[in-house]
């Protein structure tokens, strides 16, 4: 049946008046898309990338995590509904696509969000609203039969997180801290869960500093080993070691030194949003942070002072190089000047006519030059 015809039919059933569209109709269906039934906006739905972002999404009541699979809108809505109540979702190096829509779930400010996903951001404390933004930088030991002038010694990533009243969302990226450790031994601790999201907050932050001390304790462990190689006179003590673990010390030092003042602020009295009990657990993080710095502060210097070391062992070899070049050119400028003089053509010269000149004066070449090796030996020279 054609449209007309269907017009037609249309207007005869209504008495010969056409019945056109109203012109609000197109806006009322359109707003019908955006709102649910219950007139609450619709959550955007993700695009589908073929890659999910998330790794685990927990709802927790009373310190409790409760059974079954959550979505993240479900989880938040549900712990809305409860009392003491909160969602831990994890990330891991999410879309923008997939970041935007869970954004539009939580409330989480967009500058945050595009930060989330970049992972390109310095140790800082951010607030939106009612919505902390905590940046880390994470750090791990990569493990390496010898040190060289191409290894890693540090491998870097980044842990975001978003601290709600009601929610925490963790973003990783790369593989220097997995948090499920992290999930799995705060779960059985109820009574700390208790104190909600920053909780959490404490726990992540814990693991991080925990994992700089163990990066400083295996460092200091590989500067031993580079200060004796250097001062060992059989090593091969060469510079470009010294160069790659200095840009391993410094990529490390970003990691831990600009967290200082994000830990400063959330132990400050006059912090809030944080409970008192868990300012007390994060002023434990920030003395085991201090302890970092201190010693890579130090890491620091000690490189520094076995570098010039190094520079002055090279400066003195060659000084030893020089000497010796020059000793063995004052032995060679013996024969030559000998050589030289009677090489001479003139007809009236000392001992030209002797019979034993020629041994003689091999003699005294060989003399002269023996004695100056003496000479230079018994100096150091040689």
């Amino acid at each position: 049946m054609t449209d007309r015809v269907a017009r037609e039919r249309t207007a005869g059933q209504n008495g010969g008046r056409m019945i056109r569209p109203r012109a609000w109709a197109a806006p009322v269906r359109a707003m019908s898309r955006i709102l649910n039934a219950d007139g609450s906006p619709r959550t955007p739905e993700p695009a589908d990338t073929g890659r999910s972002g998330i790794v685990d999404c927990g709802l927790y009541v009373e310190g409790k995590r409760q059974s079954g699979e959550w979505g993240y809108a479900d989880a938040l809505a549900a712990a809305r509904k409860e009392r003491n109540a909160f969602v831990w979702l994890g990330l891991h190096e999410p879309e923008l696509d997939e970041m935007s829509a869970i954004a539009a779930t939580y409330g989480l400010h967009e500058l945050a969000v595009e930060d989330a996903v970049k992972a390109e951001q310095r140790p800082k404390l951010e607030r939106f609203g009612e919505v902390t933004f905590l940046v880390l930088r994470t750090a791990r030991y990569c493990e390496h039969a010898e040190l060289t002038e191409n290894s890693e010694v540090v491998e870097t990533g980044q842990v975001m997180l978003f601290i709600g009243p009601n929610f925490l969302i963790s973003v990783r990226h790369g593989d220097a801290c997995r948090l499920a450790p992290v999930r799995a031994d705060l779960e059985e601790k109820r009574d700390l869960l208790r104190h909600g999201p920053w909780a959490v907050a404490y726990a992540v932050t814990d693991r991080v500093v925990d994992l700089y001390l163990e990066v400083a304790d295996r460092l200091e462990d590989d500067l031993d080993v580079l200060e004796a190689d250097v001062f060992d006179r059989q090593g091969s003590g060469r510079i470009q070691r010294i160069y790659q673990m200095k840009r391993e010390l410094v990529e490390f030092k970003r990691a831990v030194a600009p967290l200082q003042r994000p830990l400063l602020t959330l132990t400050s009295q006059v912090n809030r949003e944080v409970p008192e009990e868990i300012r007390r657990y994060f002023r434990d993080v920030q003395d085991h942070l201090s302890r970092t710095v201190e010693q890579v502060s130090s890491y620091d210097d000690l490189l520094n002072s076995i570098l010039q070391a190094r520079l002055a062992q090279v400066t003195v070899d060659q000084n030893n190089d020089m000497r010796k070049i020059a000793a063995w050119a004052a032995i060679a400028a013996v024969w030559t000047a000998i050589a030289g003089i009677y090489g001479m053509n003139f007809d009236v010269m000392p001992e030209l006519k002797w019979t034993y000149g020629y041994p003689v004066v091999l003699a005294v070449m060989l003399t002269i030059s023996l004695a100056l090796y003496r000479w230079f030996r018994r100096n150091g020279w040689l």
